[in-house]
């Protein structure tokens, strides 16, 4: 995937009002005084003040996003409302820059679809989770596979379609990366987004607070 032109559409992105998420994660988070949050694609930050805010002063929060825009905007916003209890960090969502048994709870809003490999995504939000932790994920999914020629694409990427893959091929990377019970909270009817039909969904998972099937950590 071609994250400079990621990077440079959402750095562009980050100066407007324009609204980019395709759900509300944070609605279904249930944030508790004390714990450990991270938001995956955090943009301009709105979510990740808010847990933090909700998790108190014995909390904390981080945001992880790929636009430096994003992130510096994030920031600014953190600094405006007198919100130190967070941190703003740049990573890719393959690779996140946060160490193991980091989070009691994961957050995303339409961000994962957006990465090319979605099996090593899951395994790191898995990885960083602590024992028992929680995500809530709103996300899109096609309902056939989007054609090739369009996963690079930035502007179908910013747009939020041209990397979505079938709910049965979603679900099953859930369960690759080491989640078991999984509930979805929200689904919509199918609508059409640039060249195929998606469909956009809330999902909510624990991580097992023993191992299974071999899975690390």
């Amino acid at each position: 995937m071609d994250y400079s032109s990621i990077n440079l559409r959402y750095s562009e992105l980050a100066k407007t009002e324009c609204c980019l998420s395709c759900g509300g994660a944070i609605n279904f988070s249930k944030v508790q005084p004390g714990e450990v949050c991270v938001d995956l694609g955090s943009g301009r930050g709105t979510d990740v003040l808010r847990m933090a805010e909700q998790a108190g002063e014995a909390g904390f929060a981080y945001g992880i996003d790929i636009s430096e825009g994003m992130l510096a905007t994030a920031s600014t916003n953190a600094l405006k409302f007198g919100i130190t209890n967070v941190k703003f960090v740049r990573s890719d969502l393959e690779k996140l820059e946060l160490p193991d048994l980091t989070a009691d709870l994961v957050i995303s809003n339409c961000t994962i679809n957006h990465a090319a490999d979605k099996v090593a995504v899951w395994r790191e939000v898995f990885r960083i989770l602590k024992k028992g932790g929680r995500f809530v994920v709103s996300d899109i999914y096609a309902t056939s596979p989007v054609p090739e020629e369009f996963r690079n694409d930035p502007v179908a990427v910013a747009e939020c379609w041209a990397g979505s893959v079938t709910r049965e091929e979603y679900l099953a990377t859930l369960m690759a990366a080491g989640f078991k019970s999984i509930t979805i909270l929200e689904e919509s009817k199918p609508y059409p987004k640039g060249k195929v039909e998606v469909c956009s969904f809330t999902i909510a998972g624990v991580r097992p607070t023993a191992k299974s099937c071999g899975c690390s950590n």
